[in-house]
Formats: structure tokens, C-alpha cells, sequence
């Protein structure tokens, strides 16, 4: 004689974000690199129609990186570990903030001057309290890469490819170095992630997934400024291969995070926050 029970009491409500994740995880590769195309391509479309001044999505890619970085310094503070870390992907972002940096010194100082520099402080923090605070929680073994098989190809192809603008030759090589060795800086941390195969450092998986976003919304300003075709822009470019170097550097930096970053969705979504990498 009691009250009948309530349509739908005792069964299960499924998260919609769990259940789009996991729908997505059972996609075949190629269809996985398509759904990640459409939301690249919503992405761009959003920005082109929602951003009027192009030129501010830089510096919401600058603000990306500060707030990866940011993770990283509240992760040092607190957990006064540095497992999971590539020292060396903190180096080479030493390396090509601070040549960016004299390179906005004398060819145009401005807010973005400000952005990297407070980038930069944060790395070299980062860099020094791993190094020589915490170098026993380092996990040197796994963080394999070395920085010449980055550093030469890129001052390499920098020598041969740079911009064909009024700069001083050097400035110019230098200008070329920084966004070479920006494409591919992330790799060396990738690399160490590889080699652990599950990642449980949370903050870390943080400040990659940021480095996705930086790299996204940087990728997003230069083709839009290619598109809208500003006259200042294009002139600081120049002409020949390095227009089409720039871009291709942006698309490549882009394509290598993708991939962390469908798995660090995924992650999230599942509530666990560990990050399990194909073998």
C-alpha cells in the first residue's frame, strides 16, 4: 500500500561531459582527427567573428602561457616537488622569451614586451627552484631529449629563413630563432611524458594544456592577420619563405599539442585528472 515510486528514482544520471568523452574515446583515429578539425576550425571562426582588433588574441596567448606557468609556480610552492617536469622544455622557453625579448627592445616595445618579460621571470623561477632547490624530486631519467637536437635545426633553419625586413641581419636571424625554437619547445616535456606513460602530476598536465591553448590562440592570430591582410603587419613580415615559415612554425606547435590535449580532456572529464598516453 505505499506510495508508488518516482519515475526514474534509483537510476543512474549520466554526465553529459563523461558521456560525450567517452563517445569520443571509441571514434576510429580518423574521426577523432576530424572532431578536433571542426572544433579548431569553431575555435578560429569564433575569434575571427568575435575579436576586432586581431592583434589582441597575441595577447591572449601570451596570457595562456602565464597562466600555465602560473600552475606550475603554485605546484613547486606547494607540493616542493618537480616530478613530471622537463627542465629542458623550461630552458628552451628561457632561450626564446629572452631573444624575443631583445628583439621587442629594439624593434617594438609594447605590451607584448611587458607579457614576456613577466614570462620570462616566472621561468627562470621555476627554472632555478627545480635545478637548485628541488633537483632530488627532478626526474632527470625520463626528461631524455637534449637541447642541441632542438637548438641546432632551429638556428639552422633560422640562418636560411628569417625575415627580409629593414632590421639589422642579426636582429632578423634572432627574430627567426625565437619562433622556430617556440614551435618546438614543448617537445622535450612531451618526450617525458612518453616515457612515463601515466601522468598523475595534475599541475603539469595544467600548464601543458595551457601551452595548447597559447598555441592555439597564437596559431589563430598570425592566419588571421594573414587573411585581413593589415598592411602593417604584412610589412613587418616581409617577403619570401618566412611569411609561409611563420605559419607553417604556428600550424606544427599546434599539431604536436593536439594530441596531449584530447587526452587531458578526457582526463578532466572522467574526474581523475591521471592522463593515460597510447603506448
Amino acid at each position: 500500500g505505499g506510495a508508488p515510486p518516482s519515475p526514474g528514482l534509483g537510476r543512474r544520471i549520466r554526465d553529459p561531459v563523461v558521456s560525450v568523452a567517452q563517445w569520443a574515446r571509441t571514434r576510429s583515429p580518423r574521426e577523432k582527427g576530424l572532431l578536433l578539425g571542426l572544433l579548431a576550425l569553431a575555435g578560429f571562426l569564433g575569434l575571427w567573428w568575435i575579436v576586432a582588433d586581431k592583434a589582441h588574441i597575441f595577447v591572449l596567448a601570451e596570457l595562456a602561457h602565464i597562466a600555465g606557468i602560473g600552475a606550475l609556480v603554485y605546484k613547486l610552492h606547494r607540493q616542493r616537488s618537480a616530478a613530471a617536469l622537463s627542465l629542458r622544455t623550461q630552458e628552451l622557453t628561457a632561450v626564446f622569451l629572452g631573444v624575443r625579448l631583445w628583439c621587442s627592445f629594439l624593434m617594438e616595445y609594447d605590451i607584448h614586451t611587458v607579457l614576456d618579460f613577466v614570462t620570462l621571470c616566472f621561468t627562470g623561477w621555476v627554472i632555478y627552484t627545480a635545478r637548485v632547490k628541488l633537483p632530488k624530486t627532478y626526474s632527470r631519467e625520463a626528461d631524455s631529449l637534449g637541447l642541441h637536437y632542438v637548438l641546432a635545426p632551429c638556428a639552422a633553419l633560422a640562418l636560411f629563413v628569417h625575415p627580409a625586413t629593414t632590421h639589422h641581419i642579426v636582429n632578423r636571424v634572432l627574430w627567426a630563432l625565437c619562433v622556430y625554437v617556440e614551435a618546438v619547445s614543448v617537445l622535450p616535456q612531451l618526450v617525458l611524458f612518453k616515457n612515463l606513460k601515466v601522468i598523475t602530476d595534475t599541475f603539469t598536465s595544467h600548464y601543458v594544456f595551457a601551452l595548447g591553448v597559447s598555441r592555439f590562440f597564437s596559431c589563430c592570430h598570425w592566419i588571421l592577420q594573414f587573411v585581413d591582410k593589415d598592411p602593417l603587419f604584412m610589412n613587418s613580415l616581409g617577403r619570401g619563405l618566412w611569411p609561409a615559415a611563420v605559419l607553417l612554425a604556428e600550424l606544427l606547435q599546434t599539431v604536436i599539442l593536439a594530441d596531449f590535449c584530447y587526452y587531458y580532456v578526457v582526463a578532466m572529464a572522467k574526474g581523475h585528472g591521471t592522463i593515460r598516453l597510447p603506448l
